[in-house]
């Protein structure tokens, strides 16, 4: 299982990357900011970065106003 966010517990699949945990999440936000086990994951490395089951998984949006 990964857990997302503190809160959402995941199924864990082999070769389940970044990018494929954000599909399977509906998170399509178009700034957003993804750590692994507290490692920051660089948006170009979504598609290869491989996510470990036990994995505590963390998605923030970013959002700008005033």
């Amino acid at each position: 299982m990964i857990l997302v966010n503190r809160r959402e517990q995941i199924a864990w699949e082999e070769g389940l990357t970044v990018a494929r945990l954000l599909e399977r999440l509906r998170f399509t936000f178009p700034q957003i900011i993804v750590s692994v086990n507290g490692e920051l994951v660089r948006r170009d490395e979504y598609g290869t970065r491989a996510v470990p089951d036990e994995a505590d998984v963390r998605v923030v949006h970013l959002m700008a106003g005033g």
